[in-house]
């Protein structure tokens, strides 16, 4: 299998054979299950799912003005070049999922569980990431997440952000040990005090006093 692995975290990736992946046109399924699919270049107003599993599958070039998903179950899937801003994602869990180059500003995830999931070149500025917990290995890669939010978040389980962009990021009440934020410029970020026991490298000790001193509303004389 496939892996994606940036330092000591590893994530292992979708396992996808396009020679076995069905077109479909809608993402419902029957009887709430959808597996062995391709979805490819849908334009939609609203895109709803509630209590639905998708398996096996890829979705590509989605693009939705309002998206809102709940109580969603999904097992090795691909997601790539999609536009899925103003998505709201409640209550549910990711496993062996990949998005890649998607476009998801100000969108809100509440209360997800991810599970071996790679952000990679997406764009989530003003995101808020809320009671999102990691039970295995999360990448984020070469995202923009300015302005985005982890509110009571669980990010202590082989969770590393690499190279994004984290300007006026915050980090609110939550689980950090052992987050990984090295390759990142850290200056810009909020919640200093919330990030106990991450990882860094040595040469951003002077971003992460720049971000305390900018918190703490210190003046250098």
């Amino acid at each position: 299998m496939d892996t994606r692995t940036v330092r000591e975290t590893s994530v292992t990736l979708p396992d996808l054979d396009d020679a076995d992946l069905d077109e479909v046109d809608s993402l419902e399924g029957e009887h709430g299950k959808l597996r062995d699919f391709r979805y490819a270049d849908a334009r939609l107003r609203e895109l709803s799912l509630s209590g639905t599993q998708l398996m096996d599958g890829r979705v590509i070039g989605l693009t939705t003005q309002r998206a809102r998903l709940d109580d969603l179950r999904l097992h090795s899937v691909e997601f790539s070049d999609c536009d899925l801003s103003d998505l709201h994602w409640e209550d549910s869990k990711l496993s062996r999922v990949t998005f890649t180059n998607c476009k998801m500003l100000g969108t809100v995830w509440e209360g997800i569980t991810l599970d071996d999931v790679v952000f990679e070149g997406c764009k989530l500025d003003l995101a808020a990431f809320t009671r999102v917990r990691a039970t295995g290995s999360v990448i984020f890669s070469s995202c923009s997440l300015r302005d985005a939010r982890f509110s009571a978040a669980d990010l202590s389980s082989g969770v590393a952000i690499d190279d994004c962009d984290l300007t006026l990021a915050e980090f609110d009440d939550g689980k950090y040990r052992d987050l990984d934020l090295r390759g990142n410029d850290l200056s810009g970020i909020r919640g200093v005090s919330a990030l106990k026991h991450i990882i860094i490298d040595r040469p951003q000790l002077q971003g992460l006093a720049e971000a305390f001193a900018a918190e703490m509303e210190i003046t250098i004389g």
